[in-house]
């Protein structure tokens, strides 16, 4: 398919907003637009000040459209994995038509099957993954359309999540003025992009090191199997060195950023900085050694919750190692104090993409480059407003439709009756 198609990443964090405008051409990412801004009223992933919020949602939408001359109108927006559970999901059809090929609608349905299962009040439907269709037992089938058959399942993972939370980020959007083209778990479009193929079917464990919270999401048989969300980040290292050198907060992130390293040893001595004294006209002197050891106690920590979260989750050996990512992995040493603490093999994923080449971007990334691989496969569905968006849909609702002449786009026909089915249980939460 050669197409060009612009598309609007919404990236929702604890420390930062970050918008970005690419454009996909034939597969291929181009980045014309960033808006990156602090954000405010946003803890440890979840939004905790709706007003506050708004506003860096739109200075980062303005300094995007500012550095383009696009209206942005609709974005790919990124859920936090907070409180997140994945299920399996099982579903089944037969397949319609008199000369039993499968076919768009045969799709459609058996994904609109597998959603038919109860879901507590209180958590929402984010994604639904498939992970193989089966075609009259024949199994491990990527795609079943043009495939003849009488029975067509689907295995699936659904992911789910806290509906205060979803409908919490929705709010912000609505006010913001934006309508939302896709959402996604931000693991889930990060994580896929992040790791190779092998990386992802081997088992490997992908970690955003974000500002209020580390994510943990492990990749295995090239899915999503598990992630969570742990409440420590960046905004903690920054803490712990305003505290320590005594200094304001906004001295020692920049301090973090210029001098950070997290690796003791490899930390130099002789390497000298002033410091201002928070109250005081005064400077103290301080050494990137002596403050690698702070943000190494912080980090060690952290890794130590990792490695705690991923017993729990049942995870007993990464074959494919550990992939970091996210603001904090921009510090000097990380990995090799992952690797001294993890006791596995440790690298550092930064998006190769002008004017995004840093790890804080991964997300962000990932967002467009999802969107943009389940269009092609599913096709492309209409934009929803928020103030009409109960309940988040499924991405994977609307198949394009196939032909032999070659892939047609078609509307998202299917796509809308899961949204109004949706609303019609759902539309009494915005009263």
């Amino acid at each position: 398919m050669n197409h060009q198609e612009i598309y609007v990443s919404l990236d929702i964090g604890s420390s930062s907003i970050k918008v970005l405008i690419g454009e996909m051409n034939d597969d291929q990412l181009h980045v014309i637009g960033v808006g990156h801004v602090k954000s405010t009223g946003i803890r440890k992933g979840a939004i905790v000040d709706i007003d506050a919020t708004v506003q860096s949602i739109k200075k980062a939408v303005d300094q995007a459209e500012r550095m383009t001359g696009i209206k942005i109108e609709e974005v790919v927006l990124g859920v936090p994995a907070n409180q997140t559970i994945l299920q399996p999901v099982k579903g089944v059809v037969a397949v319609n038509g008199e000369d039993r090929e499968i076919t768009d609608d045969d799709l459609a349905r058996v994904i609109d099957s597998a959603q038919v299962m109860s879901i507590p009040p209180e958590r929402e439907l984010v994604n639904l993954i498939p992970k193989q269709f089966i075609v009259d037992n024949l199994d491990e089938i990527k795609d079943p359309r043009g495939m003849i058959g009488i029975r067509l399942e689907m295995d699936a993972t659904m992911i789910t999540t806290s509906k205060t939370l979803v409908h919490n980020v929705l709010r912000c959007v609505e006010r913001a003025g934006l309508q939302i083209r896709e959402i996604y778990l931000q693991p889930l479009a990060a994580g896929n992009f992040a790791l190779t193929e092998d990386e992802k079917n081997q088992g490997t464990a992908y970690i955003d090191l974000g500002g209020g919270s580390t994510t943990v999401a492990v990749f295995q048989d090239g899915l999503l199997k598990n992630t969570a969300v742990i409440p420590v980040g960046g905004d903690h290292i920054t803490k712990d060195l305003s505290i320590v050198l005594k200094t304001p907060t906004e001295q020692a992130e920049k301090i973090k950023k210029q001098y950070g390293h997290a690796f003791y040893d490899d930390a130099s001595d002789e390497q000298l900085f002033d410091v201002p004294v928070v109250g005081t006209d005064t400077t103290d002197q301080y050494s990137q050694r002596y403050i690698s050891e702070i943000i190494g106690v912080r980090l060690e920590e952290l890794f130590e919750l990792v490695l705690d979260e991923l017993a729990r989750m049942g995870v007993q050996d990464l074959p494919g190692g550990i992939v970091i990512s996210g603001g904090v992995a921009q510090l000097e040493g990380i990995a090799q104090l992952a690797r001294q603490i993890m006791l596995t093999r440790v690298r550092i994923y930064t998006p190769d993409y002008i004017g995004v080449r840093e790890p804080a971007f991964t997300t962000s990334v990932g967002l467009i480059r999802y969107a943009n691989a389940e269009d092609d496969f599913y096709g492309r569905s209409e934009p929803v407003d928020p103030s009409s968006y109960v309940a988040p849909y499924p991405t994977q609702s609307t198949p394009s439709k196939k032909q032999a002449n070659g892939p047609e786009r078609v509307e998202s026909a299917n796509k809308v009756s899961v949204i109004d089915r949706a609303k019609n249980l759902l539309n009494k939460f915005f009263d």
